[in-house]
């Protein structure tokens, strides 16, 4: 019979969420994401387009499909690979996870899928992991009291290095659109760490109030959070990525991004949208080719990386309101997933499955 291709390894292996919940927890989740940080700000990580299929579910909300490849150098060895990642606004009604995908990793010789993992977790932890290098590097000082606006899969995976990183916090605050999922939360937070004082708010404006670390982590695509509410010094994690007002934008002392051209080429988001309208400004000052230019646009200053790797001097002043908005780069998913791979190897987990 004649075979339709021939393969000379017919197995993969796969690691199932709760396999890599199991090897980030013997992984230094920041240390990883920063090392990948900084490889971006130097150059040396391989950073293509993402591409984006949008569509409306049946219940006319929205849900969409990205594809994000990178390749980045972990462990002295250049790994490749893509995140295939889907969500839908339509799974919370459902009690679901808005987002779920795979990460598969690739043989840098054949350039045949080498490993297929469960990315949603992948995913949170990297996004995490920015925050807190974030609130190290552009925090005014270390971070005491932390406001968390969302309370679903991604406020879970912050609070997981939250309580591991920040070893003077003192307070946390919860906000979500639905009270009882704020509440929950909030006592298992009460449960996990009696020192800590938790606060389940009534309100945005009193959640983020008096926090020195303001994290939205939301499915909001209109901005609420008002300049007046942050105090002095705070640093917002932009997570989410529309909530601030772009009032918030102009406030700022210092704006951050991750990378610029991914920031500046999705005009479905804030900073994107801004820069669209002549109404901001990239890092080197420069404006987009709209016809209307706002000539006293704020300023998009610098990258994370650039502040890590010392090329930019980072927050300027103490009193100063500093955003950072992190688009999500798909090298620190690969850099991350390459390190869930080497524990697994390490661990035996894993199943093999049939190509």
């Amino acid at each position: 019979m004649l075979r339709f291709t021939e393969y000379p390894d017919e197995e993969l292996p796969y690691l199932s969420r709760r396999d890599v919940i199991t090897c980030c927890e013997a992984i230094d989740v920041c240390a990883v994401v920063e090392d990948a940080l900084r490889q971006h700000a130097s150059g040396a990580s391989i950073l293509p387009d993402e591409a984006c299929l949008r569509w409306q579910t049946a219940e006319g909300m929205a849900a969409r499909s990205l594809a994000m490849p990178g390749a980045v150098t972990v462990e002295e060895r250049l790994r490749y690979g893509i995140k295939i990642i889907n969500g839908s606004l339509a799974n919370l009604a459902k009690g679901i996870a808005r987002s779920q995908g795979f990460l598969m990793l690739f043989d840098p010789e054949t350039a045949w899928p080498d490993l297929l993992m469960e990315s949603a977790y992948v995913s949170a932890m990297r996004t995490a992991a920015v925050t807190m290098i974030s609130a190290r590097y552009l925090g005014n000082g270390p971070a005491r009291n932390v406001a968390l606006l969302g309370c679903g899969t991604l406020a879970r995976a912050h609070l997981t290095l939250l309580l591991k990183e920040l070893h003077v916090l003192e307070s946390v605050r919860l906000f979500d659109t639905v009270p009882e999922r704020a509440a929950a939360l909030a006592q298992e937070l009460k449960d996990a760490s009696s020192d800590l004082t938790v606060v389940a708010a009534t309100s945005p404006e009193d959640c983020v109030r008096g926090a020195d670390l303001v994290v939205p982590v939301t499915t909001v695509t209109a901005g609420y959070l008002r300049p007046e509410w942050f105090a002095r010094g705070a640093l917002i994690a932009h997570v989410s990525l529309d909530d601030v007002l772009p009032d918030v934008v102009r406030a700022a002392g210092l704006v951050v991004v991750d990378d610029w051209s991914l920031v500046s080429h999705d005009r479905t988001r804030l900073l994107g949208r801004m820069y669209g309208q002549g109404a901001l400004r990239g890092p080197a000052g420069e404006y987009s080719d709209s016809e209307e230019r706002d000539l006293s646009a704020p300023l998009v200053h610098t990258s994370l990386g650039e502040v890590i790797i010392g090329s930019h001097p980072g927050r300027a002043a103490p009193e100063d309101l500093v955003l950072c908005n992190p688009f999500g780069m798909a090298i620190l998913d690969v850099a991350l997933g390459s390190a869930v791979a080497d524990a697994a190897r390490e661990k035996g987990l894993g199943q093999l499955i049939q190509r």
